[in-house]
This record gives C-alpha cells, sequence and structure tokens, in this order.
C-alpha cells in the first residue's frame, strides 16, 4: 500500500504566534501515525517562486494522511497557522 503524505508551503507572517503552532500540531501528527521527513531547513528555489518554508509529513497511507489533516484536534490548531502564515497544504499519495 502506498505511504500518504501532506505537504506544507509555507511563509511566516508572525514567527513568535507561529511556534505554538509547531509545539502544538507535532505531538498530535505524530499521534496519527505521522513521521515528519522534511521541517524547514535549507532549500533552494532554481525555478520559479515559492513559499519559505516547506514540510513533508510521511502517513502509513494516503487514507491516514487524509485522515490526520481532517482530525478535528489538528484542526483546531491548524487555525494558529493560517492566522500566522499564508500557506498552501497538499494531501498526496506516494508511489
Amino acid at each position: 500500500m502506498p505511504k500518504g503524505y501532506i505537504m506544507g508551503h509555507i511563509t511566516v507572517k508572525d514567527p513568535e504566534a507561529y511556534k505554538e503552532y509547531v509545539e502544538r500540531d507535532t505531538p498530535i501528527l505524530k499521534a496519527l501515525g505521522g513521521e515528519f521527513i522534511i521541517r524547514g531547513g535549507q532549500s533552494e528555489v532554481p525555478e520559479g517562486e515559492t513559499y519559505q518554508r516547506h514540510v513533508l509529513i510521511e502517513f502509513p497511507s494516503y487514507e491516514a494522511a487524509l485522515a490526520a489533516y481532517n482530525d478535528p484536534g489538528y484542526q483546531e490548531v491548524a487555525e494558529i497557522r493560517r492566522r500566522t502564515a499564508d500557506s498552501v497544504i497538499i494531501v498526496v499519495e506516494g508511489v
């Protein structure tokens, strides 16, 4: 069964307030089976425009990734991200 992923591309507008999102989302997503593969770090954009920060979380399946994103506990915390950053979040099935 292919794994599932939540990919986030984020530009933080309020770094101090965004810290609460990182502190609170991590235990929720890990408890739902997520493993952080990429979380920030150095990046380069050789083509096009993008956001400043990139996150990739691996789940056992696409269904598990989608369920984690839709989890009420995560959605409550995601409101912090929505207030403090511009972001694109994608749930995708692996190969």
